[in-house]
């Protein structure tokens, strides 16, 4: 179980700390960028936009993402399960989740060649005049999909034991 509690504290962190510096920065560059440019008649951040557009907006996006998923604030299709009784709601949970396992393990490796592609080819972006490079922020998209995974994996086996548990207790 440690290792649960462990990566509830590294999608919190991602989400607060991460996710709220970035939302931090992009209102202090976006203030600064507006004062600079209709007060003083100069752009005080060069390259502001792009790095709130290529750097901070994606990366508070992807650190939120696993946290917002494993609190339930993620869309999900309950509408039908709901009105089911409740070994047929525990299946069909199993299903949904199986489906979205499949879907975002798809997402996983094609984020995951992409970002490798980007790291093996020295993607830049540029900010201001000169270059960052870009795989630092694009290895936390594979990373954000992976952690979700791993909490739909988790789901899934919780739901197949409660699915299991109602079977048997609707046969006994």
């Amino acid at each position: 179980m440690r290792i649960w509690t462990w990566l509830t504290r590294l999608e919190g962190g991602m989400a607060s700390l991460g996710a709220g510096l970035c939302l931090l920065a992009m209102m202090v560059m976006t203030v600064v960028s507006v004062f600079g440019r209709y007060v003083l008649g100069v752009d005080l951040i060069p390259g502001g936009y792009n790095m709130i557009e290529r750097l901070l907006f994606p990366l508070l996006v992807f650190w939120a993402l696993p946290l917002a998923h494993r609190e339930g604030t993620f869309p999900r299709l309950e509408m039908l399960q709901n009105a089911l009784p409740p070994q047929a709601h525990a299946w069909v949970k199993v299903f949904v989740l199986t489906v979205e396992t499949v879907v975002f393990s798809l997402l996983l490796w094609y984020v995951a060649r992409f970002a490798w592609q980007g790291y093996a080819s020295g993607r830049q972006m540029q900010i201001g005049t000169t270059y960052w490079p870009l795989y630092p922020v694009l290895a936390m998209v594979p990373l954000s999909f992976g952690l979700m995974l791993i909490e739909m994996v988790r789901l899934i086996v919780g739901d197949v034991r409660q699915a299991l548990r109602l079977h048997s207790r609707g046969r006994g």
